[in-house]
């Protein structure tokens, strides 16, 4: 059967990546499809029902500065609400909140249910139509044909996805749900590469069968503070999480049993996160640890599931049992769920664009852990900077991508596309250059310009941001105008022991202020020097991205570099000096007779 109907663009799954490509592209007004294998599991969160965190926090909020959903989701179904790292600098300071995991999926299945340039449609993707070159549809298991301007796959763990605990394997794209079959070979047919993944989640308990009373209780932050720009009057009732150990007899256990679990018996082929590895893992490769932490995370109000957060596994059932008997506060507790290890294909992204369209075929694009990423956040951000290459393009417009010094979502996608990946990419604030240009609390101001742009964010809230931004500005200029002894208190606030509500509560300043609005000036003031020399680091790193590359250039011919520099610009295919100076194996000498053989050739254009 084939639809009758031309859609603007076609999106594989509704993972996180696919909820805000699909999301961005109606809300803009072109029609598209949402094809995903089980319309009750929209933006499921097979691990971790959590968002943000460490880095990933600041994602999360640049996705809600662009005008994602993400966010806002978060805020409706939050049941806890941390910054972590406060004790550190502004810089990695990052939002956390656990959610309840079937709210989360309710909340976006509505979401998208709602949109009215938006089809949602049951069925498994197994081809790709790609005619010279272009993609312009896909065909499904079920026999059904559609065609669209644009293809976007976002299809998580599920090509080819394979389950394994202990001594057992079955396929599976999560548990209990079926893997996608054939998609991968259409991809391989069309000359995609693809390379096996690994990843893996914990055991889930009943909470009636742990002993709270015992374990250390962590609480939310009171008051909470909203992942969004949007949500307003915010008020959550929040439930604690616990912390315990692993110890010497838990990895006693893991150890004498090594030869059973698939991740060191050779049964998993697929390369696992190096960031957020196994117990196994752990227990093997810091083997003078004496114990690690565990968190205990409820996975929603109303279950009794509980997430052992430190604890992921593909060891055998009767292991992990005896395993986590042994842990302080786990000594009866009953396992709902047993941990596994899930590969799957995914697809090396130095075969993409900085758009996120692939290389070889046109109008065709990946998002999410297809790229080789991990976490929800990543795969969101993913899917909206999709989302809006694919608006640009049905504008006729040219690329939308960030640069590095606006934007976490920026450094990931060019660490993906420019140096590619061999293990599942985890974002990280140390991958920054200029983090603290790039905080969590200024996300709006880096990038909300280009959400209104989209149409993504409304008038009403960019007028709001912008009256944010005055009185932050007024603020500042108070500060300056205003003096104690020989300093003005702009200056008296860059004491370490000098805080801005500390000059409020002496009566020595007054402000119309919010909490987050002081905290914003604040840090603008104490860290002034860093921020200003980071500055100057952005001006010298913006002079080496202007200087293009042409897109015709014939690294072949270039004389001088090496044979390993020319098939890396030849695979990577890189926009400026910039971006090559960033590919690994490419020396400052390669650069310096890449821009020279560049220059010549414009002098010899231009005599022509």
């Amino acid at each position: 059967m084939n639809s009758t109907q031309k859609f603007a663009a076609i999106i594989v799954g509704a993972g996180h990546a696919g909820v805000e490509a699909s999301l961005a592209i109606a809300r803009c007004g072109f029609p598209a499809l949402v094809i995903t294998m089980d319309i009750n599991a929209i933006a499921r969160m097979s691990c971790n029902p959590a968002i943000g965190g460490l880095a990933k926090g600041h994602i999360a909020r640049e996705i809600d500065a662009l005008g994602g959903e993400m966010g806002l989701a978060a805020d409706a179904t939050g049941i806890q609400f941390r910054m972590l790292n406060k004790s550190k600098g502004p810089a990695v300071w990052a939002p956390r909140a656990q959610a309840d995991k079937k709210q989360y999926e309710l909340y976006m299945k509505r979401v998208l249910e709602s949109e009215k340039n938006l089809t949602l449609r049951q069925g498994q993707v197994v081809e790709l139509l790609v005619k010279d070159g272009i993609c312009y549809g896909v065909r499904t298991k079920e026999g059904e044909t559609f065609l669209g301007e644009h293809v976007i796959v976002t299809t998580g763990t599920f090509l080819q996805g394979l389950i394994h605990i202990g001594e057992e394997k079955f396929p599976g794209g999560r548990r209990d749900e079926p893997p996608a079959v054939g998609l991968s070979a259409s991809l391989r047919n069309h000359g995609i590469e693809l390379v096996r993944f690994k990843t893996g989640t914990p055991p889930r308990l009943h909470q009636k069968s742990i002993r709270w009373e015992i374990l250390e209780e962590q609480q939310g932050d009171e008051p909470p503070h909203p992942f969004s720009y949007r949500t307003k009057n915010f008020r959550v009732t929040q439930l604690p999480c616990h912390l315990t150990h692993t110890n010497e007899k838990t990895h006693e256990i893991i150890r004498k049993n090594l030869n059973r679990s698939p991740l060191y018996s050779g049964r998993i082929v697929g390369v696992g996160p190096r960031y957020c590895p196994s117990v196994e893992d752990k227990v093997v490769k810091f083997p003078d640890k004496k114990n690690h932490q565990i968190y205990l995370e409820p996975e929603g109000r109303d279950t009794p599931e509980i997430y052992m957060n430190g604890f992921s596994t593909s060891l055998p059932k009767d292991v992990q049992e005896a395993a986590l008997r042994e842990i302080r506060g786990l000594e009866n507790a009953e396992i709902l769920r047993f941990g596994y290890a899930i590969e799957y294909d995914a697809a090396p992204p130095t075969q993409l664009k900085h758009s996120l369209e692939t290389k070889k075929i046109n109008n065709l694009y990946f998002a999410g852990q297809i790229n080789c990423t991990s976490g929800y956040e990543e795969a969101a951000a993913q899917g909206l900077m999709a989302g809006f290459n694919v608006i640009r393009k049905l504008c006729g417009g040219s690329e939308f991508v960030l640069d590095r010094t606006e934007a976490y979502i920026a450094v990931m996608i060019d660490d993906l596309v420019t140096c590619g990946t061999n293990e599942p990419y985890r974002m990280f604030t140390s991958r920054a250059e200029f983090r603290l240009l790039l905080r969590q609390d200024n996300a709006d101001d880096r990038l909300m310009f280009y959400g209104h742009q989209f149409g993504l964010v409304s008038e009403k809230n960019f007028a709001e941001f912008n009256a944010r931004m005055d009185r932050i500005r007024r603020d500042k200029e108070e500060l300056k105008a205003k003096r104690i002894g020989s300093d003005t208190l702009y200056q008296y606030l860059k004491r370490p022991e000098i805080s801005h509500n500390l000059l409020i509560n002496k009566g020595i300043h007054s402000c119309q202020l919010t909490s987050d609005e002081i905290h914003s000036v604040e840090t603008e003031i104490k860290y002034e020097g860093y921020i200003d020399q980071q500055r100057r680091e952005v001006q010298k790193f913006s002079k080496l991205e202007k200087r293009k590359i042409p897109t015709e250039t014939n690294y072949d011919k270039v004389p001088g570099i090496g044979r390993e520099a020319k098939e890396k610009l030849k695979k990577i295919q890189p926009e400026s000096i910039g971006q090559a100076a960033r590919i690994p194996g490419i020396s400052s000498c390669d650069l310096s007779l890449l821009a020279v053989f560049i220059e010549k050739n414009k002098q010899e254009a231009r005599k022509k």
